[in-house]
């Protein structure tokens, strides 16, 4: 019953934002059901060995900040580069070194001996397709990683192939055909910690951040931009014994809507500025969010001064769509 602000907020998260408890562990059952099933695959004379201890789980449903509905889970499937394949760096482009096995399946760029990044991954494709239990396997649209659609559920997966190098990263594919550099259990252990400094709390806060930013009342921020600032602010900030989630909003608006006008450094130290907004589309997000703040403003005050619980409903409302709840009180 949305009575107060409160309990509006919590319906709100329960019923709009978090995910559906029942789907999240179907979800993670059907991921690891799909990791045993390509383990399948290890070892074949079209296919590689997989290196099973390093295949990494990631993305915004591995570290629980993912919203409704569940539309994609991430998985980086780690191939195993014992034998002759070594790598070389040349700037940011990371180039493989294939085996006998990866020429003889013809998974090398033409005319030389780096293993193509985009063949890596057609071969997963033609693999996958294989499989029971799901629809279609394609091409991601960022040539970075396969897409594998559910038969049963709403949820595809997109699976990286990957390498782990002996100085602990990980290569992927980059989207020409060569590889890239990048390491996500940063990102994982990252947000755990800053999440376990404020009580666990912070990822809920995210959750509600993401649903306003995918309304559309403004050019939409990328969810690990939007990630990445909101740890900005939370690693620096100390742990509030009293926490409210709809005053933690409030201010958090305020501090994306200055943050948004910087450059947003990779927590990883790998891609440099993540912010590649123009000059123009940061403005433009700054003033929604701004917008959104000062409406945020205005609830609270109707809320906390003037004790009007369905003024300051109404007015949270106006920030958060018409999904929000309604004041039910007489």
């Amino acid at each position: 019953m949305a009575t107060t602000v409160n309990n509006a907020f919590a319906e709100f998260m329960k019923e709009k934002v978090n995910l559906d408890q029942e789907k999240n562990k179907i979800a993670r059952s059907s991921r690891d059901n799909l990791i045993d099933n390509i383990k399948g695959f290890s070892g074949d004379s079209d296919f590689f060995v997989v290196y099973t201890d390093k295949i990494l789980r990631f993305g915004s449903f591995e570290r629980r900040t993912k919203i409704r509905p569940i539309d994609d889970i991430d998985l980086m499937l780690c191939l195993s580069g014992e034998g002759t394949r070594t790598y070389i760096q040349s700037g940011e482009v990371f180039y493989i070194n294939g085996s006998d096995a990866d020429s003889k399946n013809g998974l090398m760029t033409d005319n030389t001996n780096y293993l193509n990044s985009t063949k890596v991954i057609n071969r997963f494709i033609s693999k996958l397709s294989d499989l029971q239990d799901y629809s279609k396997a394609e091409m991601h649209k960022n040539h970075e990683a396969a897409t594998l659609q559910l038969k049963s559920y709403t949820w595809n997966f997109d699976i990286v192939p990957c390498f782990y190098t002996d100085t602990g990263f990980y290569l992927i594919p980059d989207g020409s055909g060569n590889w890239k550099k990048t390491d996500p259990r940063i990102d994982n252990e990252r947000i755990t910690d800053i999440n376990q400094k404020h009580n666990g709390r912070l990822l809920e806060l995210i959750r509600l951040a993401k649903y306003w930013n995918n309304r559309k009342v403004t050019i939409r921020i990328g969810s690990y931009l939007l990630e990445c600032m909101i740890l900005q602010k939370y690693e620096n900030k100390e742990a509030s014994e009293n926490w409210w989630i709809d005053l933690e909003f409030r201010d958090l608006l305020n501090y994306l809507s200055s943050a948004i006008l910087s450059d947003v450094d990779d927590p990883k130290g790998i891609q440099g500025n993540l912010n590649s907004f123009c000059w123009d589309d940061r403005c433009k997000i700054s003033d929604a969010l701004t917008n959104a703040y000062n409406k945020a403003v205005e609830a609270s005050n109707m809320e906390l001064n003037d004790k009007n619980q369905k003024g300051a409903i109404t007015k949270w409302g106006e920030v958060l769509g018409s999904d929000f709840p309604e004041y039910t009180g007489e």
